[in-house]
C-alpha cells in the first residue's frame, strides 16, 4: 500500500498545497510540543499521505483521533469543503521493536520524498524531520543557533 500511495498522481493530493502542508506539519509539531501526546521521531508529509514514527504516551486513539480532527476540519475550511472526509477512516499501526528497526523505518520515511521523484535528497523535503534536520544543522553551522543564556 505504501508502495502504491508514493507513487500514485490519482485521487486528492491536498498535502501537496503549501498551506495544507504547514497546517499539518503545525499540527503535528503541537501534537508532540504543547499536548505532549508523544515524543516525535520522524515524519514526512507526501502529497497524499503522512507518515509518522512516533512514541505515543497517551492512547494511539486519542492522538489520532485529535490530529486528524484538527487536520480535517482546518483544510476543508481552507479547501471550502464541506461535508466530505479528509482522511481515510483507517491508519496502519506498527509497533517498533527496536533501535535497528526504528533507525529503518526513519529511513524509510525520510526517504519516502526521494522515491517518489520530488526531491533529490531527503533533507530538500520541505514537509519533513530530515528537511528540519537540514535547517537546523545549516543554522548551527553559521553559528545562529539559539542558546539559553
Amino acid at each position: 500500500m505504501d508502495r502504491y500511495l508514493d507513487t500514485t498522481r490519482d485521487g486528492p493530493r491536498y498535502l501537496g498545497q503549501k498551506v495544507i502542508a504547514e497546517l499539518v506539519q503545525r499540527s503535528i509539531h503541537h501534537g508532540a510540543g504543547q499536548l505532549n501526546y508523544y515524543d516525535l521521531d520522524a515524519y514526512v508529509i507526501m502529497p497524499n499521505h503522512v507518515h509518522l514514527l512516533l512514541l505515543p504516551l497517551v492512547a494511539p486513539s486519542r492522538l489520532l483521533q485529535t490530529l486528524k480532527g484538527y487536520t480535517a476540519r482546518e483544510a476543508n475550511k481552507l479547501l471550502s469543503r464541506t461535508g466530505q472526509p479528509f482522511w481515510q477512516a483507517e491508519s496502519y499501526d506498527h509497533w517498533v521493536r527496536d533501535t535497528t528497526e526504528a533507525e529503518r523505518i526513519r529511513a524509510y520515511i525520510e526517504n519516502n520524498p526521494v522515491k517518489a521523484g520530488l526531491v533529490a535528497r531527503p533533507e530538500d523535503c520541505r514537509w519533513s524531520s530530515a528537511g528540519e534536520r537540514r535547517v537546523e544543522t545549516n543554522l548551527d553551522s553559521a553559528g545562529l543557533a539559539a542558546r539559553a543564556t
